[in-house]
């Protein structure tokens, strides 16, 4: 287990954390929160041994095996696979002894390593590895390549792949998905939940955080709370702490009347119906995630349009790519006032690349285009947080863009991002990542735009920021394509789904649910061609048998896959058990008398024991679909 007692942390002369006492068991699932530059990174920095407590103890298991995510690649000509299997540092020293025991012919030394190369799934290493990269996003023909012919994002998956090769008994992740497209991170997330260890992790992706953690640490005001259950529980918790006090709760009643306000607005209104009734199914989850937030840094919101012309963008069979590569075709869609759009697709597929032609950022290889004339886009994207003036203040900044505007009035908008007092004049080079992010927003929001393109706006944001952008985007007047791997701001603020695939841009009828479905029917799809390839093959091979050894090979199939189909049926028995448990306990969270103060014991009683029936129902559901998935290719 790790343990703080009395423990206290600086960084230089700030103070980050003081008096904490707090256990973490193995095997537990556990998120770190809290705001930017509260000690999260620093944690782990302690838990690594790369820093020391000022006071109090820290301990961890000294024979543990850690597992975490470099930040940074080598330069180095090893092949990807190669590279993600040296994560895996004991089976190399275990391969390194086998080389060495071979030249020097020492017998009996070999039949042990051999047998530690079995322990250690050596066998299997490769299989491991490729398995990992796949799900990462790399193709089967990348694998091969060399290290140094992936960019920043691909090594960052690279490095991430290598983490989790090694056999740890702890892994340490900070914001995993930040590189990650949507694909990545569903298959993250069911392999994090497999995960036997010990997991630490830091997340601003709240779905991320609800599917996977068990418990949630949260950081502020140098103390750390370990709560039970996922972030959603977490939240409830905190809601409840934070509404007993009346000024925040107040603000908090300001916000769900700000959400209330859009639906009665527009409920009316033809061309807002759909939009409001989204709002409606979203609004009571929105009321939780308000409390819990209400004492939050960030307070801003989208000023009306001057013009919102229809359409605002026009494209017919529009053909797109780069050079002679043609990326997407035969693509018509028409933008209008009030169209909130969700793209969905593998990475690769060319969401980026609609992005930059609505933006005008890449010509069209054929097709037409019209804009408005009154088209006013608010467009952001990762690499504008680099052609920032790095030694501009972010008040010289805004000064760029509005020349006219009082000072006072830069200073009221910057403060709704975050940017208040020093912050205001200090310079842009040694911002974090979400800093520039949020500068980038914050000009977004000044130059009143009518469509907003948006292309992961929320990497590098906490869940303070996010919660501030989502509420904006709930209210935006304009129209909307967004892209993000953050399932819960494109729950949020979107109204419908576009597919980019197979070199198409068209409607999805679906949600997200819906999309990770598409998403394994594909992959079934390819592993089926693959088993069908390998079928025929096998077939031809044995045309030569006679009709008796036919017969024979029948027999011991129909053999061997009996106990599949005996293990399926007891699993589907334990996936409509713990169904019927897991309805009963949300039918009893779901009555508002259980969260009385004089029935706080019982909550927690249920609140973990919903944990516990949610974690074993995804358990079993996966080895079901597995086991499925065996099951239909051994047929």
């Amino acid at each position: 287990m790790l343990k703080l007692s009395n423990l206290a942390l600086r960084r230089g002369v700030q103070l980050l954390l003081q008096d904490v006492n707090l256990t973490i068991h193995p095997r537990q699932k556990v998120g770190i929160t809290g705001a930017n530059g509260c000690g999260k990174s620093s944690l782990f920095a302690l838990i690594n041994q790369e820093i020391h407590v000022d006071s109090g103890d820290f301990f961890r298991p000294q024979n543990w095996v850690i597992a975490h995510v470099a930040q940074e690649s080598p330069s180095t000509e090893r092949s990807a696979i190669d590279y993600v299997i040296d994560g895996d540092t004991d089976l190399r020293k275990i391969e390194m002894a086998i080389s060495e025991a071979n030249q020097s012919g020492h017998g009996e030394l070999l039949g042990k390593l051999y047998a530690q190369l079995e322990e250690a799934d050596g066998y299997t290493a490769n299989s491991r590895a490729s398995q990992l990269l796949s799900g990462l996003g790399f193709a089967q023909k990348q694998i091969n390549n060399t290290v140094n012919s992936f960019s920043g994002g691909w090594r960052m998956r690279l490095n991430l792949a290598r983490a989790l090769m090694c056999r740890s008994d702890l892994l340490l992740l900070d914001e995993p998905t930040n590189h990650l497209d949507l694909d990545a991170v569903l298959w993250l997330e069911e392999w994090l939940k497999k995960y036997s260890g010990t997991l630490l992790l830091i997340s601003h992706d709240r779905d991320f955080l609800d599917s996977v953690m068990t418990h949630i640490i949260h950081i502020e005001h140098q103390s750390m709370t370990l709560y039970t259950g996922n972030y959603s529980q977490f939240e409830r918790i905190r809601a409840e702490q934070l509404a007993q006090q009346q000024v925040l709760y107040e603000r908090q009643q300001e916000e769900i009347k700000h959400i209330q306000s859009f639906i009665t607005r527009f409920k009316a209104k033809a061309t807002k119906a759909k939009q409001a009734q989204s709002r409606v199914k979203t609004l009571e989850k929105m009321e939780l995630i308000s409390q819990a937030h209400v004492d939050s840094p960030f307070h801003f919101e989208f000023h009306a349009p001057d013009k919102i012309p229809n359409p605002l963008i026009s494209l017919e069979d529009i053909k797109l790519g780069y050079g002679e590569t043609t990326i997407l075709e035969h693509v018509h869609i028409n933008l209008q006032p009030g169209s909130r759009i969700g793209l969905l697709g593998h990475n690769g597929a060319g969401k980026s690349t609609f992005i930059k032609l609505l933006a005008g950022e890449l010509a069209v290889q054929a097709g037409r285009v019209e804009c408005s004339s009154e088209l006013r886009i608010g467009y952001f994207a990762q690499h504008q947080l680099e052609q920032l003036h790095p030694e501009d203040t972010p008040l010289e900044h805004f000064q760029r863009i509005d020349k006219r505007a009082s000072e006072q009035a830069l200073r009221n908008h910057l403060g709704g991002f975050g940017f208040s007092g020093d912050k205001v004049e200090s310079k842009i080079a040694p911002f974090s990542g979400g800093e520039k992010a949020r500068l980038v927003f914050a000009t977004l929001v000044y130059e009143k735009p009518n469509l907003l393109l948006l292309d992961e706006p929320t990497n590098h944001l906490d869940l303070d920021m996010r919660h501030a952008i989502s509420l904006a985007l709930q209210a935006f007047e304009g129209a909307m394509v967004i892209v993000s791997h953050d399932r819960h701001l494109l729950r949020s603020v979107t109204d419908e789904f576009y597919l980019v695939a197979h070199q198409k841009v068209d409607a999805f009828k679906g949600d997200l649910n819906d999309y990770r479905d598409w998403i394994t029917d594909q992959k079934k799809q390819e592993a089926q061609q693959n088993v069908s390839v390998t079928s025929e093959k096998k077939l031809s091979g044995n045309l030569a048998q006679n009709k008796k050894e036919q017969k024979r090979i029948e027999a011991e199939k129909r053999k061997r896959l009996q106990p599949l189909k005996n293990k399926l049926s007891k699993l589907e028995k334990q996936m409509d058990t713990l169904n019927h448990e897991k309805e009963a306990s949300d039918k009893l969270l779901a009555d508002a008398s259980i969260y009385e103060e004089s029935k706080k014991e019982q909550l927690k009683t249920l609140l973990e024991q919903q944990v516990i029936l949610t974690q074993s129902l995804a358990i079993v559901e996966e080895e079901w679909m597995l086991l499925s998935e065996e099951l239909e290719d051994a047929q």
